[in-house]
């Protein structure tokens, strides 16, 4: 049997009409779409299918929205009868990862996630946080110029994607800063990214105690796979691990990149992103050309990883 590690996608992944296909060709994937509605009292079916764009890429719609979608997708794989043996997930797609391991119920975590967003939002006053993404300079040097400006501005390391693509995030003035001090230190582009708080930054601290509170009403339970963690890259399982991690996820850094070559050490066979776009699945080509990728979206490509599964290896 071959070996397949899910992936699932964070925020920014989001775009009018995703899951359309499955809700409109699969009556259980219809059913999950209306059951969504009916926990979280509105139609995000309908702002998923139709939008408009601005209301779907607000954090408290997207994140629940990126989690429902990549649920659809894996409900349809496990149909197929393929067990994934190992998850990750970037972000908000922690939670997609931990509902398909059966850590989160879909029931308690689309409610949690849009609180989640809700609290984020409220973490840092809207527009006075930022996050770039930093090209061609590896970690420590970045780390070395954050700590070598003179400022009291916050920046600080949000996303480890993979090799010469780093995100950083703090305050609007800190980034703008430190934008003009990675250039100079040799990094190739600092490209502002059109978030709408400074994400995975210390800046995030203020949502933990209300976030800590939404978390105690949800029941975690042991994970079917191990789902490798945002703040450690390593895999866990236990539910009372699971919920500590949660809680520092929202202001450390997503390790992205190790958490794929600790995957690939354990031996996975292909990645496949389960959702909407094919972000994570760019970053991985990045990392590690040797392993297949498959980003499922639609019929055709779902159609062609299941193919490629029941191959004979």
């Amino acid at each position: 049997m071959k070996r397949v590690a899910l992936m699932f996608p964070g925020q920014g992944s989001q775009a009018i009409g995703m899951g359309k296909v499955f809700y409109e060709n699969y009556p259980e994937i219809k059913e999950l779409f209306q059951e969504a509605d009916r926990t979280l009292d509105f139609s995000l079916s309908t702002l998923m299918f139709e939008g408009p764009n601005e209301t779907l890429t607000l954090t408290e719609n997207a994140q629940p929205a990126l989690l429902l979608s990549s649920i659809a997708v894996h409900t349809l794989l496990i149909k197929e009868e393929i067990q994934p043996v190992m998850a990750v997930g970037h972000s908000l797609g922690e939670y997609s990862a931990l509902v398909a391991a059966g850590a989160l119920s879909l029931e308690d975590a689309l409610p949690l996630v849009a609180a989640r967003g809700r609290l984020m939002e409220e973490a840092y006053p809207a527009g006075k946080g930022a996050m770039a993404a930093v090209l061609g300079m590896k970690q420590e040097e970045i780390e070395a110029a954050i700590e070598g400006m003179d400022s009291d501005e916050i920046v600080d390391i949000a996303n480890l994607n993979c090799p010469g693509q780093i995100v950083i995030s703090g305050t609007k003035a800190g980034i703008e800063q430190a934008s003009t001090v990675l250039k100079e230190k040799g990094a190739k582009r600092v490209l502002p990214l059109n978030v709408s708080g400074p994400f995975h930054s210390r800046l995030m601290k203020p949502a933990n105690e209300a976030f800590a509170k939404k978390l105690d009403e949800v029941a975690i339970t042991e994970a079917s796979i191990p789902v490798y963690a945002n703040v450690t890259a390593a895999p866990v399982t236990d539910d009372s691990e699971i919920k500590e991690l949660l809680l520092k996820q929202l202001y450390s850094p997503v390790r992205f990149e190790e958490s794929i070559r600790n995957m690939i050490e354990e031996g996975v066979d292909a990645f496949v992103e389960v959702g909407n776009g094919k972000v994570l699945s760019g970053l991985v080509k990045k990392i590690s050309r040797r392993t297949p990728t498959f980003a499922i979206q639609d019929q055709e490509s779902m159609d062609a990883f299941i193919s490629w599964y029941r191959e004979e290896s």
